[in-house]
Order: structure tokens, then sequence, then C-alpha cells
């Protein structure tokens, strides 16, 4: 069952094809196989230190595809770590990374760079949805504050879908109808995290929530600053967190048009990541005093059911 687009869909819809129709010659990277290798070894060790959850999910893939979606972490990672330097230099930085990222042949001691253009060859992933994230990490540097929905859900599009979307290409899949749920479960992802880190993010000079929304909740920043739980910080929380379960209840039967070897660790990568929105609300909402997670216990413990839904999909809805 489809449900209908909404404004913003339709925008990043047309985002998300763009990339499809810029066709460029893919040329193998020259780097001898050892130095290849400790390059992804390199993009692994970064994998495992920052994020638990992908390093878990992403084990599930075969080898293969394993090394590329870690190489894709470790290239989202150091792009992403890049706005945490003062302004000026966090802009000349970013463009000196696009440059040092999309050649073809990058030096043999940039291991970042080295596995990422590897995969990027190995997997013909479109060189601009690449240039899609690394422009919506720039915007950190200059937007702090969105006013709806629709402006942070392209937002959400540059810096989680478009990992989705390449992604996609890693773990393979059937055609161009994978699109809508790539890009409905980046923006799932990405509002999971900006609901998790509100805190962090206050304390950076940025709210990542509708200012629209939370003036109709009567909620204000204030209330960021001070961490004060009331009733009607937890009621806009829970339309926050109703919202993003409804996008991955959206996006999970696009896990059908992947390469049945990818859709269990996709499967994981969302679902375990969708449990977050649920120990958020076990804790009133409060993202002030703690950081929501689920621990690893629970992960293992979630994983065979995610097993089950994933090996189940066959084109149909989960």
């Amino acid at each position: 069952m489809t449900t209908p687009f909404l404004s913003w869909e339709h925008r990043l819809v047309s985002l998300a094809r763009a990339p499809l129709e810029h066709k460029h010659e893919h040329i193998a990277v020259k780097a001898d196989r050892a130095t290849l290798q400790r390059a992804y070894a390199h993009c692994e060790r970064v994998t495992q230190e920052h994020s638990k959850t992908f390093y878990l999910a992403s084990g599930l893939l075969p080898y293969r595809k394993r090394r590329a979606i870690r190489a894709l972490y470790a290239f989202c990672r150091t792009t992403d770590d890049m706005v945490d330097r003062p302004q000026a230099a966090a802009v000349e930085s970013l463009e000196v990374w696009r440059q040092r990222t999309l050649l073809e042949h990058p030096e043999p001691n940039d291991p970042v760079a080295l596995a990422w253009a590897d995969t990027l060859t190995s997997f013909r992933i479109p060189k601009l949805y690449a240039h899609q994230l690394i422009d919506g990490v720039a915007q950190d540097l200059t937007v702090h504050r969105y006013r709806t929905f629709d402006e942070l859900a392209e937002y959400s599009y540059r810096v989680a879908s478009t990992v989705g979307l390449m992604s996609m290409h890693i773990t393979g899949f059937v055609g161009p109808e994978a699109i809508p749920y790539a890009i409905k479960l980046g923006v799932a992802l990405q509002l999971t995290n900006i609901l998790r880190d509100i805190r962090e993010d206050w304390d950076s000079g940025r709210v990542y929530l509708p200012q629209d929304e939370m003036a109709s909740f009567g909620v204000s920043e204030q209330d960021i600053a001070t961490g004060r739980l009331s009733d009607r910080w937890l009621s806009f929380i829970r339309f926050q967190v109703q919202r993003t379960r409804r996008l991955y209840a959206e996006a999970l039967p696009g896990v059908a048009f992947l390469h049945p070897d990818g859709r269990f660790a996709i499967s994981a990568a969302a679902e375990l990541y969708r449990a977050i929105l649920d120990d958020i609300l076990a804790h009133q909402g409060d993202v002030f005093s703690r950081r929501a997670y689920v621990d690893r216990w629970e992960k293992l413990r979630r994983l065979p059911g995610i097993w089950w839904r994933a090996t189940r999909s066959n084109g149909s809805a989960l």
C-alpha cells in the first residue's frame, strides 16, 4: 500500500533523481591491494569508534559490501566533524575535503579519501549525492534554525537521505521505485538524531526543531535552555516521535527493493535506531539530563525479530 506524497516529499524525490541523470566515468583507483586494505581497515575503526549501532548493523553485510558501507560512514563522519571548527576554517576545510574525496586517485596516505574513492568506483555511486551531503553539512555553518518541517526535511535529506541513497548502490536495489523509501528512512533517522541530541545541539547554538511547531505547542527555546520538562514539552515531543515513527513505518517496506543480502543489515540499522524513540518516551521526553540510547543487549535481543521481518520482505510491505 502506498501513501500520498506530501509537498516536501515531491521536492526531495526531485533532488534524489538528479544525480542519476548526471553520468560520469568511474575510473579504478591507482593503489595496490595492501594500501587499499589499510585504508578500509582505518574506515572500519572509525565506524566502530563513533557508531556502535551502525557498526553492528553493517556487520550483517557480506564482506565486500560491509567494508564499502564503512568507508561511506567514515566519509560522512569526517565531513560532519569539520563543522566543529571555527567557521572560516570549516568552510575552507569542507571545500578542500570535497576536492580530496572526489579525486579519482587520492593520495595513499589519505585513507578515508582513498577507501571512499574506491567505493565510489566499485559500486558506481553517483558523485552528486556526495556533493549534496557536503552541501548539507556546510549548511550547519550558516543555518541554525528551521521555520517549518518542510525546511527541516530538506536539510535532513541532504545530510541523511543522501547516505541512504548511496548505501542503496552498495547493497544493490531493483530500480528508482526504491528512492522514496530511502528518502523517508533518511529523514526518519535524522529526526531521531535531532530528538536525541536536542541538548547537545543547543550547546552548539543550534535548534533543529520546527519553530512554528514549537510555537503551536507553547514551548520555547528557554525551555530547552533550562531543560524544563512540562506537559507542553512532553506533548511536543510525543508529536515529533509520532511523526518520526510514521516515517519509519512508511520507509521500511522499501527494504523489499534491496538485494536480499542487504535487507537484514538495513532493517537492523533502521529498527535499532527507531528504538531510541522508545527510550525518549520512556523517560518522559527528558533529552536534557541524559542521552537516549539502546544498550547492546537490547540490540541483540531485537535482532532475531528484525531478521524474520527482513527475510519476509519480497516486494510487498513488511
